[in-house]
């Protein structure tokens, strides 16, 4: 496939016309028409409707434009360090990361990479929606136990545990029975009515009773803390306060938790994304996610 050629088509469509995009590049509207002209002949398959005025993508343009950028950015980035002779970090870093990781680490994380790598720019992103790397533009996400049908690569670079926490006050159930035992609750919105929390080192069963839904794990940390019930917390979010004496940990529930640092699965990874990937793994040395 002629580069150059996918390269004018990107020129065209992200500036929505053959006008623009002249006046952008400094190149004739006639040779920019006859490039796309040509590129559509190739792939046989039309890309960009004219009209009198204004021109509209395909669904194929569409569908082109969407997924070549990225790779198109990347390789722009190569070939300009491959012109300075060099394979250095550099250029904007797009990251999106969990609320509550990026609350609890990830400013830290990123003041020690950029004074490592000044020449990148860094931009995170906080929110727990599934962001979609190519359609918005992130360089790498951070997720807590991906899917394992995922498109996208990675490496695993922390684990953590979920416990039950409460406060002092709030005493633990004694002995060791698999019988629901009925106590107050803070909850995330993720609960479900007739959810049960299983401690399996304790072989305790809770059956909470909210008393609060909140919406951020740390307030949930803070109201149990607080006495106003047990929670399903990160232990990493809550050995603060347990080491403070604000909480006591009932037991672990489940697996380990995983965190991955995950990027598209292109085979021309630039040198910013290895250097993030390398960098954040080797935060947890021990493998485990602590504050």
């Amino acid at each position: 496939m002629d580069i150059n050629a996918l390269a004018d088509f990107q020129l065209v469509a992200t500036h929505g016309g053959f006008g623009r995009a002249s006046r952008a590049s400094g190149r004739s509207k006639a040779t920019l028409s006859r490039r796309i002209a040509e590129f559509e002949e190739a792939l046989g398959v039309r890309l960009i409707e004219r009209g009198a005025r204004n021109l509209e993508l395909t669904q194929a343009g569409r569908l082109l434009l969407q997924r070549s950028e990225a790779p198109m950015r990347e390789l722009a980035e190569a070939l300009a360090e491959a012109r300075e002779g060099v394979d250095k970090p550099r250029g904007r870093l797009r990251i999106a990361a969990p609320l509550v990781f990026s609350q609890m680490a990830l400013g830290g994380i990123l003041a020690r990479f950029q004074a490592s790598y000044p020449e990148v720019q860094v931009e995170a992103v906080a929110e727990d929606r599934l962001v979609d790397l190519v359609e918005e533009h992130f360089d790498v996400t951070i997720r807590i136990n991906p899917r394992k049908d995922s498109a996208l690569i990675g490496r695993c670079f922390a684990r953590d545990r979920l416990v039950l926490a409460a406060a002092p006050s709030l005493r633990a159930p004694g002995g060791r029975t698999t019988k629901p035992v009925s106590t107050p609750a803070v909850v995330t919105p993720t609960y479900r009515d007739g959810d049960l929390w299983s401690a399996t080192d304790r072989k305790l069963v809770v059956e909470p009773r909210p008393v609060l839904h909140l919406s951020s794990l740390l307030m949930v940390r803070d109201a149990a803390a607080a006495g106003a019930g047990v929670a399903l917390l990160p232990q990493s979010l809550a050995q603060g306060l347990v080491d403070e004496g604000r909480l006591t940990t009932w037991g672990m529930v489940g697996e380990e938790v995983e965190l991955w640092i995950l990027y598209t699965s292109r085979r021309l990874q630039s040198p910013k994304v290895r250097a993030f990937v390398d960098f954040i793994c080797g935060q947890y040395p021990t493998g485990w996610f602590v504050i």
